[in-house]
């Protein structure tokens, strides 16, 4: 009788060392100054930048959610990883924190080490448009746990900020403007719904072609989640940022109230979306006005509240780097913090 050993109870400790191999190359590409060390120790080591006084760290983990079924689908995994970065780094983004570091985790059910690369490439590009290392993260083979070509994923972002220059929302005032960057479709968010409509109401493939958008239905759903750390970094020297939010789950109604000090009020523009995505899924799945707004960005990714008399020269700053911003609202005194507007 053969004796038991690990990889024979479905855990290939090999496979293990060979997706390690394949994904340090992407994960040195991410690397600065800061970053102490090399991989494979038992943590990974960041040294605080120095010019700050009394700095803050400021943390946020996340997900990617069921858009990595989409993923699965299609057996294309080198784009979710970048969703998983702009989860974690566009939440601490909103307190004007600046991303240290990077760690990421993935659970499967099988190690694939090539598949595993790929996942592992999409984070390390995330990082890089993040300017943010990726210092370390655990790949966890767990047969029974997951079927064979099943994964998930986690990220945990940490960022720096000097606590006297921190972000919250409380220094919104009347008048002030609120300036959205464009979205590149639904991000990581609401795709339980989005499934649901697509393929188990309508049957969709992901090998849909879409006229409207120019690409198959899965092409669309698999488009990376914007990242803004450089918008934000080249805006935060240059505008005092009075609050910023990460339209995430919930879309407006849940996030836009979360930056808004009581006693005033987001008013914000009902805008089209360039997007055909949004009016495809609100016609395939009966989905009405307020579900949308409560569920999806709606083409705004992120906002950003100014004062009034900096608004141009905002714009003026986010304008290159490809994320298209835009006059969203206003702010005004209410006991409401959210007005949706036309």
């Amino acid at each position: 009788m053969a004796k038991n050993t690990y990889k024979s109870a479905g855990v290939d400790k090999q496979a293990g060392y060979e997706s390690v191999n394949l994904i340090k190359k992407f994960i040195k590409n991410t690397y600065n100054d800061t970053v102490l060390g090399d991989l494979g120790g038992f943590g990974g080591c960041v040294e605080i930048p120095s010019g700050y006084t009394n700095p803050v760290l400021v943390s946020g983990s996340d997900g990617v959610g069921t858009k990595l079924l989409i993923a699965q689908l299609m057996d294309k995994h080198d784009t979710v990883g970048q969703d998983l970065v702009a989860m974690c780094v566009n939440d601490i983004l909103c307190h004007g924190a600046k991303p240290l570091y990077f760690l990421d985790y993935i659970a499967c059910g099988k190690n694939k080490p090539k598949k595993i690369a790929e996942i592992v490439k999409g984070v390390a590009d995330g990082c890089i448009i993040a300017d943010c290392p990726l210092i370390g993260g655990e790949t966890a083979e767990m047969p029974g746990m997951y079927a064979e070509d099943e994964y998930d994923l986690a990220g945990f972002a940490t960022g720096i900020v000097e606590k006297s220059k921190m972000i919250t929302g409380q220094n919104i005032k009347k008048g002030n403007v609120l300036i959205g960057l464009s979205a590149s479709g639904f991000h990581s968010n609401g795709y339980s719904l989005v499934r649901k409509v697509f393929f188990k109401v309508n049957n969709y493939l992901v090998s849909t072609y879409i006229d409207e958008l120019g690409m198959t239905l899965g092409e669309a759903l698999l488009t990376p989640t914007c990242i803004y750390a450089r918008d934000i970094a080249a805006l935060i020297n240059s505008v005092e940022i009075k609050g910023m939010c990460n339209i995430t789950g919930g879309g407006y109604v849940e996030n836009i109230p979360r930056m808004i000090p009581d006693g005033l009020c987001a008013n914000v523009k009902m805008l089209p979306c360039e997007n055909k995505l949004y009016d495809l899924i609100a016609k395939e799945g009966d989905i009405d006005e307020e579900e949308m707004y409560a569920t999806f960005n709606m083409g705004t990714g992120f906002v950003i509240a100014v004062d009034e008399s900096y608004a141009q020269k905002a714009l003026d700053i986010l304008e290159p780097f490809g994320h298209k911003p835009f006059v969203l609202g206003h702010i005004t005194e209410d006991k409401e913090k959210l007005r949706l507007c036309r």
